[in-house]
């Protein structure tokens, strides 16, 4: 199941000897399995199409968010590889079994402290991916920028220049991008997941969260808190524990829509479809 030169790498760098493997979930791009071996069980991903440093840079945004303020759950990682001649790119973490339930109350104030940590602007100093797609970092000093310039713009361009979107598209981001001084409140540069819908965190068997897939980066901690009512929302429990221990700003609800015009355009370029209409929707409301 697995390539074969992948599995001689690990194999001859990690001294692993594969004793069994299940076939799981990767997500939409990825093959992966629960590895078991002479060290004990993992998670190992590959793909044969992704960028040559895909699993590099998704190893980083684990990294990053382990070395945060909170003491949310992050997958240590093993190794990870670029692609080469005959050998896909992998990331290897260690095996979280999943549990039933978990503590929502408590993953809301978790990622409230993660939001503390901070720098001095938004971005990174280097760039990474959310999803397959590439997604730009370059630093900023205003969130506003930020904002427009790595997260919507580029996006739109894409969607235009593939033939998703019709380039009067411009004409309604303009006019709102406009009024964003006046829509965001200010705050400062906060670590993110950046890619928080329900399908990148886990409950581990002792209930704590678990957080995967990141494409992390420093942006508005509301960004983050808007990504996770994409797709219905996250429990009341984990909003009332995130405002535990950071008070949002009034009018958030409000502003979810707008902060979601990244994820409807990732989608957009992912996917096409339904998506295109539910993002013309919102630019023309605003």
């Amino acid at each position: 199941m697995i390539p074969t030169e992948l599995s001689t790498h690990l194999s001859e760098t990690l001294d692993l000897e594969i004793h069994d493997t299940q076939s799981l979930s990767g997500g939409s791009i990825n093959q992966a399995v629960k590895l078991s071996s002479n060290k004990g069980d993992y998670f190992l991903k590959w793909n044969r199409s992704a960028p040559d440093d895909f699993f590099e840079k998704e190893a980083d945004g684990l990294h990053r968010l382990s070395n945060g303020k909170s003491n949310l759950r992050v997958p240590n990682v093993i190794s990870a590889g670029k692609a080469e001649p005959g050998r896909p790119g992998y990331l290897l973490m260690e095996f979280i079994e999943a549990g039933r339930s978990g503590n929502s109350f408590e993953f809301g104030r978790q990622l409230a402290t993660l939001h503390q940590t901070g720098a001095d602007q938004f971005g990174l100093e280097t760039d990474n991916y959310i999803g397959s797609l590439p997604q730009s970092n370059r630093q900023h000093s205003e969130w506003i920028e930020f904002f427009a310039r790595e997260r919507i713009e580029p996006q739109i361009k894409m969607a235009i220049d593939s033939g998703k979107l019709d380039t009067n598209i411009n004409q309604n981001w303009n006019r709102l991008a406009g009024k964003l001084d006046e829509i965001f409140p200010p705050a400062k540069p906060s670590l993110l997941h950046g890619d928080l819908w329900s399908g990148n965190y886990l409950f581990d068997d002792s209930g704590s969260a678990v957080l995967i897939d990141p494409a992390v980066y420093y942006g508005h901690p509301e960004m983050d808190l808007a990504f996770t009512k994409m797709f219905g929302g996250f429990s009341g429990e984990f909003y009332s524990g995130y405002e535990s221990e950071s008070t949002l700003e009034a009018g958030f609800s409000d502003r979810v829509p707008i902060y979601n015009l990244y994820p409807l355009l990732v989608h957009v370029n992912l996917f096409g479809g339904h998506y295109v209409s539910q993002l013309n929707t919102i630019l023309k409301n605003f």
